[in-house]
């Protein structure tokens, strides 16, 4: 394995999060979608830090995917800036929180501005362990797979270090627990698919602007509902009301490299 590579992440839920509706919800607020963008960002820095206290090791924020980069050249323009400040502000916050930062995605397409500001927050926040923070950032799932395949892996195992690889991964990850979507879409858009194989789905109406963390306690609390049983029978219970605790780790070799409010629409259980 590559020596670059942290030995853990912090213990904790891995949650991802698509952040979907800042332009839908600047239109329907009569704003521009600049500013919907910016909305968003300022919500991002809530969620980040309210995370570790709803028991989340691994955060990870689709921030730009590799479509994006079909929006008009203005509006892409505008994200590359913002990310850009969003890098250089939230840097020393999270330093003071112990959240460690690190960028998913290529980096050959990025501004060479961008990608310096990416590569400074992941140095200096590389030693803090209380929260892993990954921006998905000219991310694209199927490329990513597609990568690791091609690198000739044999094995599981292989795969998943080669998918790290892929899009620079410096961590090693559990796979997806929670992913949640905000701003009323029902897909996963190409993020984290091998990632999120048994992933528990919540889906929630209300745009990423005005989520909360309280939306995303919320949740946490429907992801604590479920039963996770990956593909096997539901367990014999032993007394009336007895259930299967949802925070159990998936079976060994399934992940990568490593072993709402109102509004909410929740995928149905996994019944393999």
């Amino acid at each position: 394995m590559q020596s670059t590579l942290h030995p853990r992440p912090p213990a904790g839920l891995h949650t991802g999060i698509i952040m979907d509706g800042n332009g839908r919800w600047a239109e329907l607020t009569g704003r521009s979608r600049s500013r919907g963008h910016v909305e968003g960002a300022r919500v991002a820095r809530a969620v980040v830090e309210g995370s570790r206290s709803l028991g989340i090791g691994v955060l990870t924020l689709y921030a730009f995917s590799a479509d994006n980069w079909k929006r008009p050249a203005t509006e892409v323009r505008s994200l590359m800036r913002l990310l850009r400040v969003y890098l250089r502000s939230e840097t020393e916050s999270c330093l003071e929180n112990g959240i460690r930062i690190e960028v998913i995605g290529r980096r050959d397409r990025l501004p060479p501005v961008v990608v310096r500001e990416m590569a400074a927050a992941e140095g200096l926040t590389a030693r803090c362990d209380r929260l892993l923070l990954r921006l998905a950032i000219d991310y694209s799932g199927r490329d990513a797979i597609l990568a690791a395949a091609l690198a000739g892996p044999t094995s599981r195992r292989e795969f998943g270090w080669n998918l790290d690889r892929a899009v620079h991964a410096r961590t090693p990850v559990p796979d997806m627990d929670l992913l949640v979507r905000t701003g009323g879409e029902r897909r996963l858009s190409d993020f984290m698919l091998w990632e999120s194989a048994y992933a528990e789905l919540v889906f929630t109406d209300t745009p990423w602007p005005a989520f909360t963390v309280e939306d995303l306690a919320s949740a946490v609390r429907e992801f604590d509902r479920r039963e996770r049983r990956y593909g096997g029978l539901r367990p014999s219970r032993t007394a009336p009301g007895a259930r299967v605790r949802s925070r159990t780790t998936a079976p060994t070799g399934a992940g990568t490299g490593s072993s709402a409010g109102s509004g909410v629409v929740t995928a149905h259980e996994p019944r393999r």
